[in-house]
């Protein structure tokens, strides 16, 4: 079914200009029923203009004809001359310059190098690329291998910090989101051990050096008794 551009302003027109009941016009601009009372008795979109479908292209004369005649008639919509104007429109692909398509291959081995969590559909549609070419540079298949160094996008020219940065970040929050679902947790580097986990040092070791020490000196006189003979 068409959608109805404005659907409570065009509920506003048809309340005030037609006979159609509620669930007629509910119906047609996909509202509840007690929506289109509410809207009757001026507690809903009080400070809405109304729209006129008839007027929009939304709806023909014949239709509401039709519908004022047979309370369970339900209008068909008719599709708005201002519809292909409001299709989002897609996005076309990164143009590159010419001049600069040979470092693309340098661009993907640095993702592939630093950020190997960035996705490849991400990669190829920042840098303007295939995911073909991304994986001949990551199996080494690509045709100029051999001179393919990895350098960031930036400095070649090919994306902007800001853009960058945010394909970067996004993947790492991505990444981040995935790790704590499976409980994997980011080490934090190596830390001190607390003073109760430290094994204390026992003294008596160093009792024991001083009696070995006082047993070398108590033998000293027999040394000595036995240089004078």
């Amino acid at each position: 079914m068409t959608q109805i551009l404005m659907p409570k302003a065009t509920a506003v027109w048809l309340v005030d200009n037609t006979s159609l009941t509620f669930d007629q016009i509910a119906d047609f601009c996909e509202l509840h029923p007690l929506e289109v009372k509410g809207i009757a008795d001026g507690e809903v979109a009080r400070d809405i203009r109304g729209a006129d479908p008839i007027a929009n292209g939304q709806l023909s004369r014949d239709e509401l004809d039709a519908a004022e005649k047979n309370e369970k008639y339900r209008m068909k919509p008719q599709k708005s001359r201002h519809a292909e104007l409001l299709k989002p429109v897609k996005k076309a692909p990164r143009y590159t310059p010419v001049s600069r398509r040979q470092d693309r291959p340098d661009a993907i081995a640095w993702f592939i190098r630093n950020h190997p969590e960035v996705p490849d559909s991400q990669v190829a549609r920042l840098l303007g690329t295939t995911k073909a070419t991304i994986d001949q540079v990551r199996n080494r298949q690509h045709w100029n291998s051999a001179n393919i160094k990895p350098v960031d996008p930036v400095t070649l020219g090919l994306a902007s910090q800001l853009e960058l940065d945010a394909v970067v970040k996004k993947a790492a929050d991505k990444k981040a989101k995935d790790d704590a679902r499976r409980g994997i947790v980011e080490p934090e580097g190596a830390t001190l051990r607390p003073a109760s986990d430290v094994d204390l040092v026992d003294d008596e070791p160093e009792v024991e050096r001083e009696t070995d020490l006082a047993n070398v000196f108590a033998s000293r006189p027999e040394l000595d008794e036995d240089d004078e003979d």
